[in-house]
């Protein structure tokens, strides 16, 4: 288009310079002479240079809108990219802000997964969990010296004092046994009241009570359904640093008991009450913990001349316990103490002694972690002995011509040791033993078929496929010896298999 008016243009003035001339002489005659041919042609002439003005002023018309349109449609292009580059910004800043809103859901994610999940059931205020597990134990047993009764607690699982020492008359002999008596069912209950912590537990099994046919007439026996008595095994209450109940005593530490296959294992060496008490606890420094108690009282004596066990029930004082536990970052070390009255009426008249015992019980680990360790515990006392290895021996010993109760003092102890051979596989060796003696005015036939010492051995391997399924097989050899000499031997191989949850 330029270029077209640039030709109109010199057209134009080419017109002009040609017309000028002849316009000016045009003008001259015509003062003095009529139009002529001559002044025809200038007319027409002028008519075109004016039609050529017109088509340049028209095309100067359309260059000046065609640039004007040029600007607009820039400047419209600017403003859309004006308008486009604020919106990306716009939409990096939302981008912005939804990775930070993302990484902060990240990490309340990673907070909620590593937070343990809830556990148990809602009741008003009060968190409720039920747990236990389920236990199938199968042992095959072999006593040098004679027979356990069916259906007793020596079949059941390793209780020194039940093995039959040999006599002339006696003979060995083998009894398989397979029972679920173990199985553990407990109830757990939480509850904040005003800032303060109130719980609750109940633990129960079949094994405690004693399953002699007549106790479980009315639920079967081995013949038919093996139906089982359902026992009280633990029973307490806590308001912050106090509980109130049934619980295991407070001078046994838990903690040292080895694993075994077996309801107790270390039977002899340990010690092993569960009864009503009134407990305070509280810390007493950095990984230091103090437990006092008041405890149920019972006492368990013997007279002289006879092995059976009394309890006499004519107690007057608890039975006082303290302990001690201090928890590092490769041990934990308990060290209690335990006084207590001994009580027997003897034709209506009491006589009492006291008892007296001290017990040093920990667990070390020989990892960091902590899937190999070494567990102890070492106990001594006089007239405590149905605090140690399940009454192995009398409390005290009544002589009924002077109403005195003669002294018996008791050494037991155990150590296990626990190593993980594989994630899924661990090993424990154990042993234990305790020595009894009692006081020189008891004569040696008075005390003849008392017990005086226990000791046993026992490896095992346990194997857990997954973390609630442990199963473990165990072989033990167990001796007892009485005071007159004369001892026994069980040889036991057990099988069990158990699913906690």
């Amino acid at each position: 288009m330029r270029h077209s008016i640039k030709i109109a243009t010199g057209l134009l003035m080419a017109a002009s310079a040609l017309a000028t001339p002849g316009i000016a002489h045009a003008a001259a005659k015509k003062a003095h002479h009529k139009p002529s041919a001559t002044a025809a042609r200038e007319a027409a002439l002028m008519a075109r240079i004016e039609k050529l003005e017109a088509m340049v002023t028209q095309l100067q018309a359309g260059q000046t809108a065609a640039a004007q349109t040029r600007s607009a449609e820039a400047a419209a292009t600017a403003q859309a990219a004006a308008a486009a580059q604020a919106q990306a910004a716009q939409a990096l800043a939302a981008a912005q802000a939804a990775s930070v809103k993302a990484s902060a859901a990240d990490t309340r994610v990673a907070a909620v997964e590593r937070k343990p999940a809830p556990e148990g059931m809602r009741s008003g205020a009060t968190t409720i969990k039920i747990g236990g597990f389920l236990k199938l134990t199968a042992a095959n047993s072999n006593y040098d010296g004679g027979t356990v009764t069916t259906n007793t607690l020596g079949r059941d699982f390793y209780l020194p004092q039940t093995i039959p020492v040999v006599t002339p008359t006696s003979r060995s002999t083998s009894a398989t046994d397979f029972s679920a008596k173990q199985t553990r069912l407990w109830l757990n209950l939480d509850t904040t009241v005003a800032g303060h912590s109130l719980k609750g537990y109940v633990e129960t099994d079949f094994q405690t009570t004693a399953s002699a046919v007549q106790s479980v007439t009315g639920g079967g026996s081995q013949r038919t359904t093996n139906g089982y008595t359902l026992a009280l095994r633990r029973a307490y209450v806590q308001l912050d640093k106090w509980t109130f109940g049934q619980d295991w005593t407070t001078f046994q530490y838990t903690a040292a008991l080895p694993e075994s296959t077996d309801f107790v294992g270390a039977t002899e060496g340990t010690i092993f009450v569960r009864q009503p008490q009134i407990r305070y606890s509280t810390k007493a420094g950095k990984g230091v913990m103090l437990h006092i108690a008041a405890e149920n009282p019972e006492s368990a004596t013997a007279t002289a001349g006879s092995a059976t066990l009394a309890e006499n029930g004519t107690d007057r004082l608890p039975d006082f316990t303290a302990r001690v536990v201090l928890t590092g970052k490769n041990s934990e070390l308990s060290v209690a103490g335990l006084v207590r009255q001994v009580r027997v009426e003897n034709g209506g008249v009491g006589v009492s002694t006291t008892g007296m015992g001290v017990s040093a019980a920990g667990k070390i680990f020989l990892n960091s972690a902590k899937t190999a360790d070494l567990r102890f515990m070492m106990t001594y006392g006089q007239n405590i002995s149905r605090y140690v290895g399940l009454n192995f021996a009398p409390d005290a010993v009544l002589l009924p011509a002077s109403n005195t109760l003669a002294d018996v003092n008791v050494f037991a102890s155990l150590v296990a040791l626990r190593v993980g051979l594989t994630p899924t596989v661990r090993m424990n060796v154990m042993g234990s033993m305790q020595k009894v003696s009692y006081d020189g005015t008891l004569t040696a036939a008075s005390i003849a078929a008392y017990n005086k010492k226990a000791w046993s051995a026992a490896v095992n391997l346990f194997y857990s496929p997954v973390k609630p399924l442990d199963i473990g097989i165990e072989y033990r050899h167990g001796v007892r010896e009485l005071a007159n000499g004369t001892s026994g031997a069980l040889d036991r191989i057990e099988f069990a298999a158990k699913y906690n949850f």
